[in-house]
């Protein structure tokens, strides 16, 4: 489908002038070529077209606009025609003839006529008539032409396309070739595109692909953007000069730079976890312990006994070397295990895995604070099992993690809302199978060369498959196995492996590993990384992950079996894969589990079970794949493989691999079903005589053997010359191609969306002009990309192979595509000049979905590999997509590659290739590849460089579609290259003196040349010029115009010895002219541009060249343009860069400022004494004065020195500035110590102020009020604020509204309010924790609102207006910018200032970073460049720098054009000598007393086994060392030091200050934990004065005495006179103006005895607060502070390993002496006693039947203790047999424990276990624990249940037992929070809890208690005994006579029990027995008696 626009004239123009058109249709323009000196009618004639996927609809438009061309001003609007495409749908061709109407839509005369045809899908189109194209010679000699060559394509006529339409298209070409001559320039971003591996093309095209659309100003508005000028300026956009691709051919696409493969390089990583504590254990009284597994390493925590709630705080390290695919496999397991000793196991409560990728790729990389759920495995149906908070970091070499500052963590109870779980995964995971499915393998390669194997078949002649396969799934650190299939190559399992966790799961991928098994060792065949976010969607619509039935392909090491592979590690899955090595067929399901259910088994073993089979077709249909390839060029082989022959060899899976492609699998042809006639039809001639059956069209993959032939020293090529030979194979594969159509289809949007980027951020790199505008044109292409996708995907929806994931896959993505267009859409209305960075961070964000869309889980087509045999030894490989291959007939959905020339640096396998070996190219391929179906094969030539031949094998003569076996070009073209090589920077340092002696080698075909060696440089300027003569190209010479082939550039070091040393390479298209062309602007002469150097995949340097390709025609080389340009004669036949193309010059001065050296390290173990530093830049340079005796005076005398150099007006081409220092030695020797290039000069250049900034104008007086608002804070140390009233109280709360809430929140208005903090009890630390309080709120804010990011962004683009000011200016205008923002109550700023307990507490500034990362490394003037010596290590790990540091240069540089700026000279005071450098301090040495104060260290890493350390402080300051060894803290990482330090130094020699952390050992040395560098010199003489922090208040006693010798009165005398500003003027009292600032504040102030007397300093003290403020000198003054600074350890650079918070003061000697220092002890745990009695208890739960009775009862007794003292836990006596849960005990606990208030922590000092050397110090929380428990005499004790209560904050307790319910306990009730701190003594009822079967908290009892708090000194006034002891003893408690122990007793029971209860029975059974006895005596006498009575006796 295209539509064709032919504009034909304009007529009836006004007067005379250049006229240009632009055609707009869909977004996309085109320009014509300028038409110039037209009169009144423009016969413009040309043909554009645009190929459209879509239909296009009745209503769309196609807007003509016709422009006045200028090629100094913007093009002028004459009109526009606009033209609504209704009848061209309808009639498919329309001719017009219609005038324009202008800006305002007026029709004017002007009228225009054009054609417009429709080609639908159909293939119909407006038929053209003859006389269109008769009249143009040329066209018909291109008709002509084309008609030769599509003779040779194969079945080109029936090509969809109409005859006419191809000739059309290339008139098109024609025509705008000859137009876009002439027209303008586009203007070249400097930095090339090629370094992202674009193509660099000719400048002229716009409508070139690839051009970055970096285009300069003028030309922009020639490209008609100032187009409207009616058009809001912030809604222009530019649109991308890709989208215009359509009318130039496109035969080449990119090659890519990068080299070395990334994965599978081992890295340092390290796993740091705190484990904090653990809560709502589930089980009664457990002795928990908690295990943290990273890998295979546990560790494990202490045990805490008998507790649900454990705290612990301990913090565990894990460290690995190992590559980052392994690394963020590994599992992170947290359990928690119950009564573990050293005897048993003890049993599992719950655990919690994670993947460290999960952790990895939180922000920060990592989860700070956050709740762990456990959850038993063994029990699927239980509930969870209670939560565990730890810090879970994991740190890759050189991240930068910030952990949040630790300060006094308030202990947030909010554990649902800070869960261990990544943004989106819902607290309540459920438990979920996982079905991995196997079916069936296909094409394993041979795992065996056992000899038995080769003995059997020569003796039985039984020949079997050598493999013994099975398959292994791993997931979140389980596996599970299928069964082995033995002697397979095509296995069959059918098999299930099922795995149970919670879903979603915390484990990114799952990994199925196909193994041999063996019996030795079982090796993996190939392994498949499946990723679960890829096959599931988490959103509203998402669904569960699912997979296949789906082939999935491993590749690995090659197939040749050895039995020590080298390239093992591929089939495990780590690296690139070299080969194909298998395919499985597999699939996913998940099913949720529904845990109620009483049938499921629960354990979550993995299960192995028999899966149903599915149909071979369930895959996709079988089709046959057609692949062709031809090799164009084969340059830059090694010339370790020049010897032998060489061949290629191209395997698709396992066709076309003829050396061990063992086991191909045997695919029947497809059997041609009825259906499939018109398919077949396609086919031309093919009547099946094919001869397919045959076989005979059997693949050809590998190239004929060739010998290599000399290119230069280094590398060979193939002499392939005209003749190219090609490659085809046949293969059989599923047909899923809709799958990789629509990765395609993604792809190419992300491409295009990337270039925009690239070309964005180029824009802003350079400092172009409207980056905005290119932006929206990026997003303009983005929207419309969705849309296409979005009609585009939707094909095929019946196919039947099409599996869930699909389609699930697709409607995501389609919902994706479509809101990613509509949020493109909106983003492009709000970007503006001042959001374009912002805006470009969203665009990366939709790069990255789009890229992570277009990844296809399902594979289809295996990989193509190319590999360079020689001597039938693999060599190199080269591996591309088969999707970037693929054919389709819808342009958005072919292959990036297919039929494109691709450019291929084949390099070494595997592990070789890594590091410098396999950055050498092995060889470089020009290979031109097509892959589609075979009945699609008729166009597989279409893409190739035209003007060939086919030479077809024997059988295939004749048949049109029978693919060639070699090319033979008959056009060919020759060309002369001319590279102009200028210069390079910032290169590798290949030698040991840090330099490299660097030349370039240039390539281009099969020529190579060199520039010359500059010997000693990082930064040689070539200024040369390569001529390759006799270039000849193949191919037709328009198209060679078009797409020339790439250069490639390396550049070496020459070495005396051996082989020179590979230092990077880079990419380059040359400029193409032809012959016909002239050799004139806008193309030629090219410009300069700077091209990126890649080393492996690090940066390198940059090249500055221009590279011109001309075509030497018929009249040989006199045609071309001569070579004329200063002949250097002493340079040889060296040609320099000709004149045109070098740059501009104009003249510079560069001052530089030589301050001193620093630091210097030994050369060749002799040390430096006579340094000297040069500074060389574009050949001239200048010297400093020698140092005499670097020991004594590292300084130079002389401080200023000039020198004047020619350098381009451009700044960006600016040549680096070489510093280096050499020693000057005996007998007039130099030795080279080290050097330093400054790349950019730009930040040296001088810039005049800008007179007209707000803070210049000196008219008129400014006045700053600061009336002594007292810092607002809440005080959070001496006296917490409960913890509800953290909520924010809104500002307009009337006060006495605050009142009633303040006291509501305390409960009782009854309480005293909070009192104003005692003068007397503050202390330094309480200034810091509220200081500390402070920056928490401002982090916190900061995050909350977001408010600053849009206000950073104006500050950044201010910056960048201004180029880089001067430091000081820099700060100024940063100052500026926050004095905006605090001076507006921000929307975090308002509510807080009222609300918050107004303490009157003086605060620091707690920087969370180093002073030098807020203060810009105190470079305001005197900058540091450290000196680099030595080879740069091969190590992309980063520790590169650190090591090659050999010293430290301190100076600056300064450079301007040379007269010199009048008003600097003019500048009162002005002194000629130091040029630039005015009212700069002397340099000579200068004694000053340092003082270090070292407040803490957090999160040090673990020296000792048992995970702790005993660190202690280390000074170092030129030669004094100070060890505090004997105040070692011990086991402790997070360690209180509160020290402070005296060192006497004298500047410059004793400058960098080092402070250490060392582990105290009682054996063996001390390790050192780690250190942190401070440059004290340059803080010394920082304009920012950095000697001693300005306080927030002035004040003369106290803890926040003032702390410098000089007032601040006197401070600000200094700075005005060093400054030279007017002032200060005090007076009247409370007031000062200085310069023309005028400051106010309190006049008065109050000494020790509360005197108030007059002062200035207050308001001195405010004007140095706002010192920024001042005209001209003003700048941030370094206020009092507490810095945190990483702490790094030489063996393991770049990992943090702690931090430490310190603060230096410096005081100059010759000054007034400071007073004492500080006092920054740690406070000292206060002791207290907490005195508990246990009064009654009530409503126990009754546990024990009785012995008699049968009734329920319970002895009761009541255990307490204080968290973390469990073994002086202290039992009541026991209340024996209560029958109703109520008990007396009237009994008294006694605990004493030493607290810290302002932490609000007990501290416990311990020995650890009996062989500890000391007592270590815990600090825990303050928690009083109380149980009930049930005496049991013959067993264990049973437990009731139990309450913590936090003395800081627990529930009031009730009045009576039956106020006190289980909700107070659980927080369910808002019950009012009281701290024994504050009350002193509390009684009341609490209710005990303990845990049903369900896990469901119950009631167990109420507790009647009293809590007392003593101070130590109290509790020995008014001492108490223990129990009911004496002194005070407590009266014995009224216990019902049944409380008795019934054995000791029997009497007493039986009384109590059987007489009380059976009293009635007991009678009653009296009676009936007296009744009885009576009964029986009646009968036992009876008969006597009847005797007596008859006998009568």
């Amino acid at each position: 489908m295209a539509l064709l626009v032919h504009l034909k004239t304009v007529s009836e123009l006004r007067g005379k002038g250049d006229r240009i058109a632009k055609v707009t249709f869909r977004g996309q323009s085109f320009h014509s070529r300028v038409l110039e000196n037209c009169e009144d009618v423009a016969d413009f004639d040309e043909i554009f077209r645009w190929p459209v996927a879509s239909s296009i609809d009745n209503n769309e438009v196609l807007e003509i606009q016709i422009f006045n061309y200028s090629k100094v001003f913007s093009n002028k609007l004459i009109g526009t025609f606009r033209m609504v495409l209704q009848k061209v749908v309808e009639e498919n061709h329309v001719e017009v003839t219609d005038t324009l109407i202008d800006d305002n839509n007026a029709i004017i005369k002007t009228s225009l006529c054009v054609e417009v045809r429709y080609q639908d899908t159909d293939g119909t189109v407006g038929s053209w008539d003859d006389g269109d194209f008769l009249g143009d010679e040329s066209l018909q000699e291109e008709e002509k032409d084309s008609q030769e060559t599509d003779g040779l394509l194969p079945g080109s006529r029936l090509n969809s396309r109409p005859p006419g339409e191809k000739s059309f298209r290339s008139k098109g070409k024609e025509k705008t070739k000859g137009g876009r001559d002439g027209e303008h320039k586009t203007g070249r971003s400097v930095f090339s595109a090629m370094k992202l591996g674009k193509n660099r093309l000719h400048k002229e095209e716009t409508q070139r692909q690839d051009e970055p659309a970096v285009l300069e100003m003028d030309d922009l508005d020639r490209l008609g953007i100032r187009l409207a000028e009616g058009m809001d300026p912030d809604s222009v956009s530019l649109a991308s000069v890709t989208a215009l691709t359509t009318n130039v051919s496109n035969k080449r696409s990119k090659p890519d730079i990068k080299m070395e493969p990334s994965a599978g390089r081992p890295m340092d990583y390290q796993v740091s976890i705190t484990v904090i504590e653990a809560r709502q254990l589930v089980g009664l009284n457990m002795d928990p312990v908690v295990c943290v597994e990273v890998g295979d390493d546990k560790k494990y925590t202490s045990m805490k006994e008998s507790t649900n709630c454990p705290y612990y705080n301990e913090y565990f390290v894990f460290d690995f070397h190992v590559s980052p695919d392994v690394m963020f496999d590994k599992i992170i397991k947290i359990s928690v295990i119950h009564s573990k000793n050293l005897l048993r196991s003890g049993t599992l409560v719950g655990s919690f895995k994670m993947d460290v990728g999960t952790v990895y790729s939180q922000p920060e990389h990592q989860f700070h604070h956050k709740w762990a759920i456990l959850s038993d495995p063994d029990d699927i149906s239980a509930g969870l099992k209670g939560y565990v908070k730890c810090d879970v970091a994991v740190v890759g070499k050189g991240d930068n993690i910030k952990t949040p500052h630790k300060a006094n963590e308030t202990e947030e109870d909010d554990i649902e809302g800070n869960l261990l779980l990544p943004d989106g995964v819902p607290a309540e995971r459920q438990w979920a199978r996982f079905y991995v499915k196997i079916y069936r393998a296909e094409g394993l390669p041979r795992m065996n060369t056992s000899l038995m194997a080769n003995v059997k078949k020569a003796f039985i002649g039984e020949n079997k498959d050598l493999v013994d396969p099975y398959v292994q799934v791993f997931f979140a650190g389980q596996k599970g196995k299928t069964s082995v299939q033995k002697n397979s190559y095509e296995p069959l399992w059918n098999e299930q492996v099922v795995f149970t966790d919670l879903f979603p799961p915390l484990c990114k991928r799952m990994k199925v590993q196909i193994r041999d098994s063996d019996k030795v060792n079982d090796v993996a065949i190939g392994t498949h990384f499946i990723d679960l976010r890829k096959i599931s969607n988490d959103g509203d619509k998402g669904f569960l992950p699912t997979l296949g039935p789906a082939w999935v392909n491993m590749y690995g090491s090659t197939r040749n079996y050895t039995l020590l592979d080298e390239h093992q590690d591929l089939n495990e899955g780590l690296g690139e894969g070299v080969s194909f090595r298998a395919r499985l067929m597999l699939g996913l399901a998940v099913e949720i589990l529904d845990t109620s259910n009483p049938e499921l088994t629960s354990s979550t073993e993995v299960q192995v079970e028999q899966a149903t089979p599915v149909s071979e077709s369930c895959t996709g249909k079988i089709e046959e794949f057609f692949l062709f390839g031809a090799f164009l060029e084969a340059s830059m082989i090694d010339r370790k493989n020049g010897e032998k022959p060489v061949t290629f060899e191209v395997t698709i899976g396992n066709y076309g691999n003829e050396v061990d492609g063992l086991s191909r699998p045997q695919r029947p042809r497809p059997q041609k079903e009825p259906g499939d006639e018109e398919e077949v039809d396609l086919i031309q001639n093919s009547s099946d005589d094919e001869t397919e059956e045959g076989g005979d069209l059997a693949s050809v993959s590998s190239t004929p053997p060739m010998r290599p032939q000399i290119t230069d020293r280094n590398y060979f090529h193939l002499p392939y010359l005209e003749h190219k030979p090609c490659i085809y194979i046949k293969s059989w594969w599923p047909d899923q191609r809709r799958r990789l159509y629509n990765a395609n289809i993604m792809d190419h949007i992300a491409d295009k969306l990337e270039e925009g980027l690239n070309d964005v951020q180029e824009m802003i790199k350079t400092e172009k002009s409207y980056p905005e505008r290119r932006l929206r044109g990026v997003l303009e292409e983005l929207s419309c990309g969705c849309r296409r996708f979005l009609s585009l995907a939707d094909k095929d929806q019946g196919h039947m192979s099409r599996t869930r994931l699909d389609r699930e896959r697709l409607k995501s993505c389609l919902r994706e595509l479509e809101s990613m267009g509509q949020q493109a859409k909106t983003l492009r209305a709000q970007v503006k000049r001042h959001t374009v960075r912002d805006k470009l961070r969203l665009c990366q964000n939709f790069l990255q979905k789009l890229r992570f869309l277009a990844d296809e889980p399902q594979h289809s087509i295996p990989d193509v590999f190319i590999w360079m045999m020689s001597n039938n030894k693999r060599i190199a490989y080269a591996r591309v997509p088969s999707k970037d291959l693929l054919f389709s007939m819808v342009e958005e959905e072919l292959g990036k590659d297919c039929a494109k020339v691709k450019t291929l640096f084949l390099k070494l396998p595997g592990k070789r290739g890594f590091g410098s070996m396999g950055w050498t190219v092995q060889a470089k391929v020009e290979l031109y590849l097509w892959l589609g179906l075979s009945k699609q094969r008729k166009d597989f030539l279409c893409g190739l460089p035209c003007g060939f031949e086919e030479v077809k094998a024997a059988q295939g003569l004749g048949l049109h579609s029978f693919p060639p076996i070699s090319l033979v070009y008959t056009k060919k073209q020759v060309f002369q290259l001319r590279a102009h090589m200028y210069q390079a920077r910032s290169l590798f340092a290949a030698d040991s003196s840090g330099l490299s002696d660097p030349f370039a080698r240039v390539f281009f075909i099969n020529q190579s040349q060199c520039t010359e060696v500059l010997n000693e440089t990082l930064c040689p300027t070539w200024d040369q010029m390569l001529v390759f003569d006799n270039l000849e190209l193949y191919g037709e010479a328009q198209e060679l115009r078009d797409d020339p082939p790439i250069i490639v550039i390396e550049i070496y070091d020459q070495d005396s010895m051996g082989k020179c040393d590979f230092m990077g390479r880079t990419f380059a298209k040359p400029v193409v002219k032809m012959a016909d062309e002239a050799y004139c602007p806008p193309r030629f002469p090219p410009q300069l541009e700077y091209y990126q150097i890649y080393r492996g995949n690090a940066t390198a340097g940059d090249l500055l060249a221009a590279f011109e390709l001309l075509q030497i025609g018929p009249a040989g080389k006199a045609d071309l343009p001569p070579i004329n340009g200063p002949v250097d004669t002493d340079r040889g036949p060296i040609m320099p860069v000709p004149v045109g193309i070098r740059p501009v010059l104009s003249k510079y001065r560069i001052e530089v400022l030589f301050w001193g050296l620093r630091d210097l390290k030994r050369v060749n173990l002799a040390q430096v004494d006579r340094p000297r530093v040069d500074i060389e830049c574009a050949g001239k340079g200048v010297q400093s004065s020698m140092i005499h005796n670097y020991k004594k005076n590292p300084n130079f005398s002389t401080l200023v020195k000039w020198f004047e150099v020619d350098l381009p007006e451009n700044e960006l081409l600016h040549p680096p500035l070489n510093i280096r220092v050499v020693d000057c030695r005996a007998f007039g020797r130099y030795t080279l110590v080290g050097s330093h290039a400054v790349s950019s000069l730009r930040r040296f250049i001088y810039r005049p102020p800008d007179h007209s900034a707000p803070n210049w104008n000196s008219t008129g007086e400014i006045v700053v009020n600061m009336e002594p608002e007292v810092p607002v804070k809440k005080l959070e140390t001496m006296v917490k604020l409960d913890a509800t009233s953290d909520a924010v109280i809104k500002v307009d709360v009337a006060d006495e509204e605050k009142e009633k809430k303040k006291k509501k929140k305390k409960g009782s208005s009854d309480e005293p309010e909070e009192e104003e903090p005692d003068e007397s009890m503050l202390d330094w630390w309480s200034k810091y924790f509220a200081s500390i309080d402070t920056m928490k709120e401002q982090l916190r804010q900061q995050d909350a609102s977001g408010m600053d990011s849009e206000e950073k962004e104006e500050m950044d683009n201010i910056e960048g207006l201004k180029g880089p000011m001067k430091g000081k200016e820099k700060a100024k205008a940063a100052k500026e910018e926050k004095k905006k923002r605090t001076q507006s109550p921000g929307p975090g700023q308002g509510p807080e200032a009222p609300e918050k307990k107004k303490s009157k507490i003086d605060e620091l500034k707690v920087y969370p970073k180093e002073l030098e990362a807020e203060f810009d490394h105190f470079e305001d003037w005197l900058h540091t460049f450290n000196l680099l010596r030595g080879k740069t290590c091969d190590d992309e790990d980063g520790s590169t720098e650190e090591e090659r540091i050999v010293g430290r240069f301190k100076g600056s540089l300064c450079m301007y054009k040379v007269p010199l700026p009048e008003d600097v000279s003019r500048e009162a005071g002005y002194d000629p000598t130091y040029g630039m450098f005015q009212g700069i301090p002397s340099n000579d040495p200068i004694n000053v007393l340092v003082r270090v104060y070292v407040v803490r260290a957090t999160d040090l890493h673990p020296a000792d086994i048992n995970g702790k350390a005993d660190p202690y402080i280390a000074i170092r300051l030129g030669k004094t060392d100070i060890r505090d060894k004997e105040n070692y803290i011990s086991k402790q990482l997070n360690p209180v030091f509160g020290k402070s330090f005296d060192i006497e130094a004298s500047f410059p020699m004793e400058s960098m200050l080092t402070v250490s952390v060392y582990d105290w050992d009682l054996v063996g040395t001390d390790d050192l934990i780690g250190e942190t560098k401070i440059d004290l010199e340059n803080r010394f003489y920082s304009k920012h004065r950095a000697t001693c922090g300005i306080a927030q208040t002035y004040s003369i006693h106290g803890y926040n005495i003032w702390r410098d010798p000089m007032k601040p009165s006197q401070i600000l005398t200094r700075l005005c006179k060093e400054g030279k500003v007017d002032g200060p003027h005090f007076g009247p009292p409370g007031r000062v103006k200085v310069s023309n600032r005028v400051f106010t504040g309190p006049s008065e102030m109050e000494d020790e005895n509360g005197q108030r007397g007059p002062t200035d300093e207050h308001v001195a003290l405010c004007a140095l607060r706002h010192w920024e403020d001042i005209p001209r000198v003003g700048c941030r003054l370094v206020p009092e502070h507490v810095e945190t600074r990483p702490l790094l350890n030489p063996d393991k650079p770049g990992i943090e390993q702690g931090r430490l918070e310190l603060w230096v003061d410096m005081f100059p000697m010759d000054m007034p002496a400071p007073g004492t220092p500080l006092d920054i002890s740690p406070r000292k745990p206060k002791k207290y006693e907490l005195r508990v009695i246990v009064w009654n208890t009530d409503e126990v739960v009754l546990e024990d039947d009785d012995f008699f009775t049968g009734e329920k009862s319970s002895d009761i007794f009541v255990r307490g203790w204080l968290k973390g003292q469990q073994e002086d836990k202290q039992d009541t006596d026991v209340h024996y047999h209560s029958l109703t849960g109520e008990g007396n005990f009237n009994w008294r606990y006694l605990f004493p424990f030493d607290y810290l208030a302002a932490e609000e922590k007990i501290v416990i000092s311990k020995k650890e276990s009996m062989f500890s050397w000391d007592e270590t110090e815990y600090k825990i929380p303050a928690r009083l624990t109380l149980q009930i428990w049930d005496a049991d005499h013959f067993s264990a004790d049973d437990f009731l249940g139990a309450i913590e209560l936090d003395l800081n904050r627990f529930p009031r307790g009730a009045k009576t037992a039956k106020q006190c319910t289980m909700e107070m306990a659980t927080g369910e009730v808002d019950v009012p929070l009281v701290s024994i701190f504050k009350q002193k003594r509390v009684k009341g009822w609490w209710p005990l809890l303990a845990r049903d079967e369900n896990d469901e908290f119950e009631l167990t009892g109420k507790v009647e208690a009293e809590l007392h708090l003593l101070t130590a000194e109290e509790a020995e006034k008014n001492p108490v005994g223990i129990a009911r002891n004496e002194p005070d003893p407590l009266e014995k408690p009224n216990r019902p006579d049944t409380s008795f122990i019934w054995f000791l007793n029997p009497l007493k029971s039986a009384r109590y029990f059987l007489w009380h209860t059976y009293r009635w029975l007991l009678l009653k059974l009296l009676l009936l027995t007296l009744l009885l006895l009576l009964l029986a005596l009646f009968l036992y006498s009876v008969p006597g008696y009847l005797v007596k009575k008859i006998l009568g006796a």
